[in-house]
């Protein structure tokens, strides 16, 4: 595994390192608790898609709805509500764990930091990159560009990241649930308002969005390692 796979903590969440602990190239994604020990099988898949040395830096969330949510809003699928504390979990990434990467990981060049997710997590990826410009690279994979109020803040706050890779799967926009369908044309809106901007793709994966989300995530962060 390029010298590293530990399960750790960093301020207060449990996270997983992964790769070549002095690469230049670190790739930070936030995952449910549950998915940290899948995360040697994901550097797998990415190692298998790139010559390219990265460490992954994964970190778990705990109330996924909250956590990545950038603003406040009614849930998609029951009663309740997604929370709107994304900027906390931005915070954590910038002010913890990117700090902790460094200090236990020294690389000997000046390192690119790269933000993926799935799902709300790729939204979070996608949103935390027009708040900051310490993402170099973004990898949004099936991201929940449904989100209400979403494609009104990407119009009015374009990305600061250079790369940005978008993927969804070619039958989420066929799901029954009347917000989750709107994926397929908002992810086509946010790629227009890329194109000009940063080295974007979209690309279009077999299956619904349950379908091989470790894989497609492989695929986001190795086409941003290039």
């Amino acid at each position: 595994m390029d010298g590293m796979n530990e399960l750790t903590r960093i301020g207060g969440r449990d996270c997983a390192l992964v790769g070549n602990p002095g690469a230049a190239a670190v790739l930070v994604q936030p995952v449910d608790w549950r998915e940290l020990d899948g995360m040697a099988d994901e550097a797998a898949q990415i190692r298998e898609k790139t010559d390219a040395p990265f460490l992954l830096a994964a970190f778990a969330v705990e109330n996924w709805d909250d956590e990545l949510s950038p603003w406040p809003a009614p849930a998609a699928f029951e009663d309740g509500e997604f929370g709107g504390a994304a900027q906390d979990t931005l915070e954590y990434a910038l002010g913890e764990l990117i700090p902790a990467v460094e200090a236990r990981c020294p690389a000997r060049e000046a390192r690119r930091w790269l933000l993926g997710g799935y799902s709300l997590a790729g939204l979070f990826a996608l949103w935390a990159s027009a708040r900051t410009d310490r993402f170099s690279g973004v990898a949004a994979v099936s991201p929940s560009v449904w989100y209400p109020g979403w494609l009104d803040f990407a119009r009015r706050n374009p990305t600061r990241a250079g790369r940005v890779y978008l993927s969804l799967g070619d039958r989420e926009e066929k799901a029954r649930n009347p917000v989750m369908a709107r994926v397929g044309d908002a992810v086509r809106e946010q790629y227009a308002l890329l194109k000009g901007g940063p080295a974007c793709v979209l690309e279009w994966n077999p299956g619904n969005h349950f379908a091989d989300p470790e894989g497609r995530t492989a695929k986001g962060f190795a086409w941003l390692l290039g």
